[in-house]
Parts: C-alpha cells; structure tokens; sequence
C-alpha cells in the first residue's frame, strides 16, 4: 500500500531576494464530499473529505517577486486577470507575504488546462499550484502539511490537490482560538491497497450553472433539514471509506462514493427554495450506471455541484463504461482519467 506525497523539487531562494519558482497541480475529484464552511474567511469546512488527484489537465504557475513594481501583474491563460480571480489571487499573495514577512509585489502567469465547463474544478489545481510556487519564490520553508494549509486559504479543495492519489482533508475543530482551528484543517496522503481506479467524466451540460457553487453551498446549509443528518452521516462514509481503500475493496468504495454524493444532491433538493444541478441527461447517465452494474461491471456514479456525472470503475473497465455513456449522453463528451501526481515545483526553480 502507497500514499504519494507532493514532489517538492527546486530550491527556494534566500528570503529577502528576488526569486521566482514554477509548480504545476492537478485537479482532484471528492468522493467524499466537501459541502458546506464554518469559517467563510479561513476556508473551513464543516466535515472531512476524501478525494482522488487526476492524470488529467494541469495548470502550471510561475512567480516571480518584482521589488520594483507598485502593484501584482496576474495573467491567466495568457489574459490579465480581472474582477473576483485577481482579487482572489491577490489576497492570496498578500497572505503569503505577511508569512515570509517581505512587500514585493509579483508577477504570476497561470496556465491552466482545463476545458471550460468540463466538470472540474480549476481552483483546485491553480491554488495549489499557486501555493507551491509562491511559498518557493517568497523563500517558504513549508512541508507537505503547511503547503495544503496554505493553498486550502485560496480554494478548499486545493488542500486535496497538494496530494497524489488519494487525499483526506481534514475539517478541524472550532476548539481553541482561530490560529489553531486554522492548524487543524489541512489535507494528507491516504494509503490504497490494489484497486487500479479511474474516473470517467461525462460532460452533459458544459453551459454555466443555474446557481453559482457558493451559493448553493451557504443556502444548503442554512435551510436544508437534510444537511445536519447528511453531515453526521459522510463522517461514517469517510471512516468507511478509508478502511476499503486500504483493504483494496473497490466495490465498497464505489458504493460508498455513490451513495455520498447522492446524499449531497438531496440536501441540495431540501434547501429552500431548491437548489436543483440534476438535469434529465444527468438522470440518463445515472440509469445507464445502475445497468452497467446488473451487467456485472462495478460502476458507480459521483457528482460535484453541477449536473456533470464522473464515474468511478476499474481502469480495465474504462473502454466500456465511457463507451456506455457516450450513448446515454450523445449530445456531451466524454474523458477518462487515472490517478495523478501531487503538486510540485519545476526543476530550476529559485
């Protein structure tokens, strides 16, 4: 059994010079479902999540500290960043700069690869690349830990990001001042036996949703009955979960998967007024999910906030199950991913 651990690699440079760092991160889907914050500023959650880190679209960001500029430059996809993603990234900086205690501004150019209305999420692969390159150019001296307390300050799931594999995230208490509820929500590595899995992502509706993520997260907490019982429940999911990770149990951890995330939509259903992702394509792709299975293939359906469907199967199973959505959803597209690596820095950086 393995947990991978981000591949730190590079030297930071001397604090208090001018450096500049490159890291590249990966997206990762929950499988335990992050739903819901007790800390809107620091970002923390109100129960743990388990995820899985992806082969698929990274974003690379280089940051480079400029002592003479008066203001940070930010470009993404090689476009100034403007509005709520510049405020986002520079608050970001400011929280790494009071950390290292030095005011340079800095010039950061993201590229990130995901394709717009795929069903994943970029903020989880850019704030972790962004923490990792950041840390490194402002002279950090962070582990793996400190690293996905940071980029958690940026997006929450970016704490998964940090991580290849599978990664739990840990809520933390509301015990003790606000420094150290900070110190305990943070992500780590999990340890998989042998279940060799990947994810087919069906794509059925690449337009924007209904109801921006944010939102739909804060109604659902403040007016689903169904939160607080499904809260209390995705603890034993997680619990769970990890033990048929570790046993190589693949189709407990689908069951599990499936079962959390349709929990997570029902909530969502309960708030009020409703908060509906699930469209009649989405409905079709899971009905074909639940077939594959009396076909005998392990399939099992997860969502995030949206009406896109990732299935979880055996890699050997892959073919078929994105074969079988294809035709369920004809009008969509279809990718299929593995496991990823963690975040990392780029050889030469500093």
């Amino acid at each position: 059994m393995s947990a991978e651990r981000p591949a730190l690699l590079g030297r930071a440079p001397d604090r208090g010079s001018a450096g500049w760092a490159t890291a590249v991160a990966h997206p990762n889907i929950a499988l335990i479902k992050y739903w819901g914050k007790r800390d809107e500023h620091l970002i923390l959650p109100r129960v743990d999540s388990l995820s899985m880190t992806l082969d698929l679209f990274p974003t690379t960001t280089r940051v480079r500290l400029d002592h003479e500029a008066g203001h940070d430059e930010v470009t993404l996809n090689g476009r100034p960043a403007k509005g709520e993603k510049l405020r986002r990234v520079v608050a970001f900086l400011d929280l790494v700069r009071k950390r290292a205690g030095l005011t340079s501004k800095a010039v950061v150019a993201s590229e990130n690869t995901v394709p717009t209305g795929a069903g994943l999420a970029s903020s989880a692969s850019g704030f972790a690349a962004l923490a990792v390159a950041a840390a490194a150019a402002h002279g950090l001296d962070l582990d793996a830990t400190a690293l996905s307390r940071l980029a958690r300050r940026g997006s929450g799931s970016a704490a998964r990001s940090l991580f290849g594999g599978f990664a739990v995230w840990h809520a933390g208490t509301d015990s003790g001042t606000a420094e150290q509820a900070d110190l305990g929500s943070y992500a780590e590595p999990v340890a998989v036996g042998d279940i060799d899995p990947a994810l087919v992502i069906a794509v059925v509706d690449a337009g924007p949703k209904t109801t921006p993520s944010r939102a739909a997260m804060r109604r659902t907490v403040e007016t689903s009955p169904l939160y607080e019982p499904w809260a209390v429940s995705s603890g034993d999911d997680l619990a769970q979960m990890r033990a048929a990770l570790r046993a190589g149990d693949f189709e407990t951890v689908g069951e599990i998967a499936e079962r959390n995330a349709l929990g997570m939509h029902a909530t969502m259903l309960a708030a009020r007024p409703a908060v509906r992702y699930l469209s009649p394509a989405t409905l079709t792709v899971l009905d074909r999910v639940l077939l594959l299975r009396e076909d005998g293939v392990p399939a099992y359906a997860t969502m995030d906030a949206g009406p896109n469907v990732k299935v979880l199967c055996r890699r050997a199973d892959a073919d078929r199950v994105a074969e079988a959505v294809r035709e369920a959803a004809p009008a969509g597209s279809v990718l299929v991913a593995s496991q990823g690596p963690g975040a990392r820095l780029l050889p030469g950086s500093g």
